[in-house]
Formats: C-alpha cells, structure tokens, sequence
C-alpha cells in the first residue's frame, strides 16, 4: 500500500566457495568498467538495479542506473571516469522499479589509464551479427573470400594441409554409431578415455567434411558430412551420451551437432534441419541448465567441467541456434544462454586467477581451460565483434606457463597432469601463439616454437588428438590473427598474487644456463585439480626435471590421484607428525586448508620467495602454530630453503624431495644424478637437532595397475627429531653433469642469531641470519 516500506534485501556474508561482493575499497580495479558482483537473492527469476555515484548519497542527477539486470553479475556498456565510486543494487520489477531496499553502499577507486573494457548491452549486442549460416569461424562473406584464396593458392593459410590430413581421412572411415556406455553402466577409465576420443572424432569428421566440402564445393563430401551428422542427431540426447551419464562425452557430441547444424544448414532439408535442430537444442538445455541451475556458477564458481561447458560447448552451440529456436513456437532459451555466457565470460571468468593471469588449477588446466576460452573468444569476436582479450586476464595470463612450466619440463609444476611425463602438450604452445597473436608479445611466439621443435609428432597422442585438432587450429589462427616475430624469453620471476604461484625461468633460451624454480602457496588450498602442496616447490635445470612432482594424473579420483598424487606425501614438503595438509573431497575442507605468499621479490643479488602454510597444515594438525618457508635463489646459481614449525606440542617433520631417480645419501647430505644435470642438497642446520635421511622408491598405497609400465620415482626423507620448535636451513646446488658445482658453506652463531654464509668459487658470498629460540 502506499507509503510501505520495500522489503528488506537479503544480502548474506559470502565463503569462501561463493562469489564475493565487487568491487570494494581493498581490491585494487584493473579495468574500466570494473567488474559487478554480488550473491543473488533467493528466486532464481528476480531482476536487479544497479546504481551508481560519485557522491555516495545517490542525488538522482548525478547517479547511473543499470537494469533491469537478470543475473548477479554485470559489466557496464561504457567506462566511468577516474575518481572514487559508489554503488549499491536492489531487486527490481521488470520496469526497473526496485521491490525492496537498497544493499549496502561499496565503494571503490578508479584510476586513470585502466584498460577499457566495456561490454555491449543485450539490447544491441548482437545488432551487426549475421543471421545467415554458417556463422562459427567464417560467415557466408568470409566464406566466399576464403574459397576464392584457395582457388588461388591451395596451401593458404595451411589449406591444403589440413585438406589431406583433417578433412580426406573421415570420408572412408565407418560412420560411429551411439554408443554402448560402460559395462553395467559402471565408470571405468579405459571406457571413459576410448569413448570421449571417438566422440572427438565425431567432431573431426562432420567439422572437416563440412568445411572441406563448403570451400571446395565437393557435394560427394557434403552428403558424407550430412551422413554423419544425421546418425549423431538420431542418438538419444538423454541416453548414454548425455551430460548426467558423461559431461566429457555429451560436450563433444553437442559441439558436433553445432558445428553440423551452422555448416550443413544448406544441405539439409526442412525436416532433417528440425531433427538436428531439436537435438541440439535439447542438449544444450541440458548443459545450461546444470551450469546455471544446478551447478550455479554465478553462486559457486569454481566447478571445473560447469565452468569450461560455457566456452567448450554452451558458447559455439548458442552461436549456431541463435534465432533459430525463436518465434511462433520457439523459445528463445538460446539468446538467453548466449548471453549468460557472454557476461559470465566478461564479469566473472576466471575463477581460478586474477589479472595477472595466474590459472590455481595448474599449467595442464590452464592449458586445457584457455584451448576452450580462446575458441569461444575467437567465435565470438567474429560473429558479433565482441572482444574479450582486451580484458587484462586475457592479456597476461600468457604469462603463467612461460613461467610456470618451461618448453623443455615435464614433471617440475603442480596440479593434475595427464602427460604422463611427457613435455607439455603441444596445445599449450598453440595457446601462446595465440596470446602472441593478441597482444604482440614474442616471448609467447618463442615458446610456441620452440616446443614444436622439441615434442614433433605428439599430435596423435590421446592428451591431444582427444581434445584438438592442430590443423584446424593452425587453419583458423592464420586466418584471423598475425604472425608474430619471437624474441627470447626474459628471465626473472613472475608473482601470479591471486592463486599464490611464483615461477622463476633463469635463462630459459640458454639449455647449457636454464634453471626452473615453481614455488605455491595458495588461497585456493585444494579444490578441484589442485593439490596439497602448499609451501611446496619443483625445480628443473640444464634440460631435465630435478625436484619433482610425483606420481601420474591417470584419472580422476584413481587410487593414484586420490591416495598420493593429491596428497602433500608427494611432495617437495615437509609432513609435520607424518600429516600432510587437507586434500580429500570436502571441498570447504579442501578450500580451507590455504597457504599465502607473504613475498616475492627480486633483490640484488637473489630472489626471495616467503611462504606461509599454517592453515593448510592446521586442516590436520591443529597443534600448529606456524609452518613457513622462506626461499633464497642466489645469483641465479643455487638455492637456500628455509623451514619454520612451530606448535603447541612436540612435532616430528618429515622433509621431503622426490626425484625420477635414487639418491646417493651422505649423513647430512644428498646427492641426485641424472642423465644430463644433477643436484646436491645438504642440511646446513636444524635447531632441533640433526635428520635421518632416507629414501623410498615407488608409490606406497597406491593400486600397482595405476602405474603399471610407468617409471617409478623416489622420495628423500630427512626425518627431524620431536621439538615444539623446527627451523631447517637445506642448501640445493643444480648443476650440469658436464660441470659439477660446488657451494660452500659455514655458519658464525657466536652472537644471539645464526649467521650462515654461502660462498662460489669466485667467492661470492651470501649471508642469511636466522634467529634463535631465545636470547638472554
């Protein structure tokens, strides 16, 4: 009735699983116009207003309004001025009158220069895109140009490779038909992994032939596309291949069906075009809904597979639908879909880092995670101009495997991994070439190069032909974006501060000088792919790993990725009472059991790297009351690791460094040997009192049919006695067998600390001081 007061909004405190409130006065903006955030109200259907000010008491003259805005999320269609803003929002009606009270009033400050990111609004976003098909890569405009280049010249843009390699292979080839699923309908990898990589097939065949048919005008090779497709949308959409029963397996039938439907619209008739159409709309809901509905990203984003369907799949199938399930009897989810994507993308993407670029869930998931950003991208910049690499993630998060994971390194970086051992997929060396294209930035070109040079031929290997084609890739790159110059790589450090990673390349373009040096601890704890390894790190130097992360990435949840290579045990880390840090399947527990970065920093003559690990160990050993470890890497020649552990009782510690080889063990020190570096450690000093070294090859508890034909790698062990009180000082020496090095060490505690030199042979000397359990 008149003069009611509106209802109270409800506006909860966030968790750490939840998105926040943003932006605030504490989180510096890296863009313009920043990004909007808040947790939504209860009814899935409700609409907000969205007001902002200069002045905080919102005059009406001087105040911008957004909405009605649909979701809990929002970028505006244009930038602010530079200054400090206001802003608050309310659940409104669908004129944009609120229904209840304002939330609080946040502020934040934007500065000057910000890269400008502004996102078009629904109302014009897709004004300039084409109706026509197709319209994923190429539209009919750039398909008739594209035809007349090959015409002209057979091998443009690597045309005629991809022809002979990608596109002729699928014509003789037996059409796959819906598959059987599991024995007993009960998960098994071998099923899961042979299935999902005929699936991808599925794609290359009606994908290849499509487009092999369209640019050369073959209708023998349309109607073999046609065939395929036709089988594909005959199979049942809520059966064996469907989303519930196999996410992997219902997103590549989906982008199967999108891509048939947007490249085959011409050679099907009006009924095959609605048995396609429907399937694919069907799975698409499928897809959406458990995203937004049931996986509520907007809410609780960091469900790995939800987060990826939106560029993987919801993205290009969206693309192909858009108008399509519009009118008399449509329903126009597929605009709404598209557009919950798009903002999803350019407001809340990535969960799993900030603007410096940093991916939490390792260099394989960032890998695997940006293959997909970069094609829905590249879709949707050329379907409707929308540029979401200008976004500073996007121009940054390059970065993270230069960094983080070397061309030459197999096992020295965290997070799961399915190379087995092998040199990174070549796909993250594609991805760089990528982000070279976008930004002009040749170190990315050079690492893209170089690990062509060094992984040939891995192309077929199921980490990449079950997940891309590098023809397509190389076909599509080359026609939208250039070619860029590379340039060696700098060395130095990288701090990616929102996921808690350093990553250190000294020399990387020099094998005969390069040393790797990864160190994390992270707020992300160990959700989703990442582990227990807070405070832990890995090292590579002179072409081959050293320090190692250890075990296989055979499958998720296996015995091997449950019992060891998600636990802290197969680390380069301590284990405190023989307790690692919190990395089971409660992911509260998981997202608790945290490490900070307290700092990186490149000093004169060394890097620092100081490490905080107390929560992640208190997730299991309460009686903690510190566990730090601080990081010297010294004039880019060797390591100092120090460890701190204090707690309320007496703890033992365990410290861990696992190699691909056995150790040579002296009493205090310890000594791996490889094939063309190697690497001594030695205890410089233990307050607690001097270790037991010892070693384990193999991979204790773990089912031997996990890694049955794989090399087994071993674990040093320095056992420290009980104390309430631990402060370890270990000296790490890389070096290349050709050139064995020496590092040499004494320690001056006359006084109330512990000075402990280091010094080369060209006498260089470096000090560390490290205070003692107590002075008079």
């Amino acid at each position: 009735m008149p003069g009611a007061t509106a209802p109270t909004l409800d506006e909860p405190r966030t968790g750490r699983l939840t998105i926040q409130y943003a932006p605030d006065a504490e989180t510096p903006i890296v863009e313009n116009p920043p990004r909007f955030t808040w947790l939504p109200v209860i009814e899935d259907e409700a609409l907000y207003l969205l007001r902002l000010s200069q002045d905080p008491a919102f005059p009406a003259a001087e105040t911008r309004t957004h909405g009605p805005v649909p979701l809990n999320f929002f970028t505006p269609d244009r930038v602010l001025e530079p200054g400090t803003w206001h802003w608050a929002y309310a659940v409104c009606d669908a004129e944009g009158q609120p229904v209840t009270g304002w939330s609080a009033t946040r502020q934040f400050t934007l500065a000057e220069g910000l890269p400008e990111t502004p996102l078009p609004g629904r109302a014009s976003r897709f004004a300039e895109a084409p109706e026509s098909h197709p319209r994923l890569w190429l539209d009919a405009a750039r398909l008739e140009t594209f035809r007349k280049a090959v015409k002209a010249d057979p091998d443009h843009c690597t045309w005629a490779r991809f022809y002979e390699k990608s596109v002729l292979p699928w014509m003789d080839r037996e059409i796959t038909r819906e598959p059987a699923g599991y024995p007993g309908h009960q998960r098994t990898a071998p099923v899961w992994r042979q299935t999902y990589i005929e699936l991808q097939e599925v794609i290359y065949a009606i994908r290849h032939l499509a487009i092999g048919g369209q640019v050369t005008g073959d209708q023998a090779m349309l109607d073999r596309a046609r065939d395929w497709l036709l089988e594909v949308a005959s199979w049942d959409p809520m059966g064996v291949t469907s989303r519930a029963y196999t996410d992997e397996w219902a997103y590549r039938v989906t982008n199967a069906l999108a891509w048939g439907y947007d490249w085959l619209y011409d050679q099907l008739s009006d009924d095959e075009r609605r048995l396609v159409r429907d399937a694919l709309h069907e799975r698409t809901r499928d897809i959406a809904e458990h995203a937004i509905l049931n996986a509520k990203i907007h809410l609780f984003p960091y469900d790995s597979h939800a987060v990826r369907s939106v560029s993987l799949t919801l993205v290009p199938a969206c693309i192909a639908l858009l108008g399509e399930d519009e009118g008399e009897n449509g329903s126009g989810e597929a605009r709404d879909w598209l557009n919950y994507c798009i903002e999803f993308l350019a407001t809340v993407y990535s969960p799993w880092g900030d603007a410096d670029g940093g991916w939490a869930e390792g260099t394989n998931y960032w890998m695997m995670g940006m293959a997909y950003l970069i094609e829905a991208a590249n879709r949707l910049k050329s379907f409707a101009g929308i540029d979401l690499y200008q976004r500073p993630f996007f121009r940054n998060t390059g970065d993270f495997p230069l960094y983080c994971k070397a061309p030459n390194t197999r096992r020295a970086t965290f997070g799961d991994d399915s190379t087995q051992g092998d040199l990174p997929c070549i796909k993250t060396g594609i991805n760089l070439r990528q982000y070279a294209g976008v930004t002009g930035n040749g170190a990315y070109q050079w690492y893209h190069e170089e690990l062509a040079r060094l992984n040939p031929g891995t192309e077929g290997a199921f980490y990449n032909w079950g997940w891309w084609d590098t023809h397509f890739d190389e076909l599509t790159y080359l026609t939208d974006f250039p070619l860029v110059e590379a340039t060696d790589p700098p060395s130095g450090m990288r701090h990616f501060k929102g996921i808690g990673w350093v990553g250190i390349q000294h020399e990387m373009a020099d094998p005969d000088r390069h040393i790797q040096f990864v160190f994390k601890s992270s707020t992300f704890g160990s959700i989703s792919h990442s582990h227990g390894d807070q405070n832990a790190f890995c090292l590579a130097a002179f072409g081959e790993d050293l320090a190692v992360q250890s075990g296989y990435y055979v499958a998720f949840n296996s015995s091997m990725h449950r019992n060891w290579r998600r636990q802290t045990r197969s680390k380069n880390a301590i284990l405190i009472n023989g307790k690692g840090q919190y990395a089971d399947k409660d992911k509260a527990r998981a997202m608790a059991a945290t490490g900070t970065i307290l700092a990186a920093e490149q000093r004169d003559d060394h890097i620092y790297i100081h490490g905080d690990a107390t929560a992640a160990y208190q997730s299991l050993s309460p009686e903690v009351t510190r566990a730090g470890r601080e990081v010297y890497f010294v004039n880019g020649s060797y390591f100092v690791i120090v460890d701190s552990v204090d707690a309320d009782a007496a703890v033992t510690i365990d410290w861990l460094l696992h190699a691909n080889q056995p150790y040579d063990l002296g009493r205090t020190s310890f000594r791996m040997t490889g094939e063309t570096a190697g690497f001594y450690g030695q205890v410089v000093w233990s307050e607690a009192g001097k270790p037991e070294l010892s070693q384990v090859t193999g991979f204790p508890g773990v089912d031997p049919a996990d890694y049955a034909g794989l090399p087994e790698s071993t674990c040093l062990h320095a056992t420290y006695p009980a104390a309430r009180r631990h402060r370890i000082a270990t000296l790490l020496v890389p070096y290349r067998r050709s050139e064995p090095k020496r590092i040499f060490n004494f320690m001056d505690d006359q006084g109330y600390d512990a000075d402990l030199y280091f010094t080369d042979p060209d006498e260089n000397t470096f000090k560390i001081t490290l205070k003692k359990l107590a002075k008079s």
